[in-house]
């Protein structure tokens, strides 16, 4: 059984992520995963699990965040 890098769980289901830089992690769930892996907004603070947005290299999780963080330009889908 594999340990989960985050929360310590001994889980015979657990699954390692390979990233592009190398690096990797071992994980017993998505959530997890997720709480490790993905970036938080920079205006609210939320994990960015879908496409999110990005500007001069800040992240944002909608539109509405990153109009509220000063960044002109970027529109959610309506």
């Amino acid at each position: 059984m594999a340990r989960c890098d985050v929360c310590g769980n001994e889980y015979d289901k657990a699954f390692r992520v390979t990233l592009a830089d190398g690096n990797n992690g071992t994980y017993d769930s998505f959530e997890c995963a997720i709480h490790a892996l993905a970036p938080t907004c920079d205006h609210c603070g939320c994990r960015i699990i879908g496409h999110g947005a990005e500007s001069d290299g800040r992240f944002f999780c909608c539109a509405h965040c990153a109009s509220h963080a000063g960044v002109d330009g970027i529109e959610d889908r309506a």
